[in-house]
């Protein structure tokens, strides 16, 4: 029996699976996807062996992701219904979906798991937001957890209430950040870089600024102001964003993601 399955294998389901083989044996996982081409490829990538659908996917494991989209949920829970148990722990990934909805469907002693990651956790720089009725689990269980969700990235435990939130943070942001090292790279483009060695320099510039962040724990705002000598060129580009209301703009893609995530429920 395996310990953990995974149904869906989207960019994010892989994204956990080949997360999950740095703490886990092949032998260990198991997955289900919506196509028999896309699961030959993912176990030819993977070794991990998958299940033939995803009723037989849950009834072998007992730790179970659904890595699938919210307009799915409802086809994906029916199927898996009467396999479920109180013993299994459920990990939900759906923006908007919540734990007293999936409850609603497989029953009120299922013990479900919110989750939140995103894409930079293909490549262990996760980040991912959990939210849980702790009580209902084991130590031992939320360890199994905190260590797949740890062989991403980083993971930090929020209220419920707050993973729409959690989705405009971290969840859609890195879309942003491709955005704006996509639009410095442009900047010096324009003014004769080559592009590739462009994308190299803004990329790894966000990286770093990233871990400065992380690194010091001092506000962003303090590490912005060191960059911004009296009269120099960092604080004439920091005018000119000003002016064209970059900050607005970031806040108002927040803002259409939260909407985006509450009504995806």
């Amino acid at each position: 029996m395996a310990t953990m399955g995974f149904i869906g294998m989207g960019n994010m389901g892989k994204a956990l699976l080949k997360g999950a083989l740095k703490v886990f044996s092949p032998e260990e996982l198991l997955f289900t996807a919506l196509t028999d081409k896309t699961k030959r490829q993912v176990m030819a990538e993977t070794g991990v062996p998958f299940a033939l659908s995803n009723a037989e996917c849950a009834n072998a494991c007992k730790y179970l992701v659904l890595a699938v989209k919210p307009q799915c949920y409802d086809q994906v829970l029916k199927q898996i219904h009467y396999v479920i148990t109180p013993e299994h722990v459920l990990v939900s990934l759906a923006p908007g979906v919540t734990i007293g909805q999936i409850k609603e469907q497989l029953g009120s002693d299922r013990r479900i798991i919110r989750a939140m990651p995103n894409t930079p956790a293909a490549i262990g720089e996760g980040m991912t937001g959990i939210a849980c009725n702790r009580e209902e689990f084991s130590g031992e269980e939320l360890a199994l957890m905190e260590k797949l969700f740890g062989s991403l990235g980083r993971y930090g435990y929020v209220e419920e209430r707050l993973m729409s939130a959690v989705v405009c943070a971290s969840g859609s942001s890195p879309a942003f950040a491709y955005m704006f090292i996509e639009a410095l790279a442009d900047g010096a483009v324009q003014f004769g870089m080559p592009r590739g060695q462009a994308y190299e320099f803004a990329a790894q510039a966000v990286a770093g600024a990233a871990r400065m962040v992380l690194e010091t724990g001092k506000h962003p705002g303090e590490l912005k102001d060191s960059v911004c000598s009296p009269g120099g060129t960092t604080i004439a580009g920091v005018a000119a964003l000003e002016e064209a209301g970059f900050r607005g703009a970031v806040m108002k893609a927040c803002a259409a993601c939260f909407v985006k995530s509450e009504k995806m429920g």
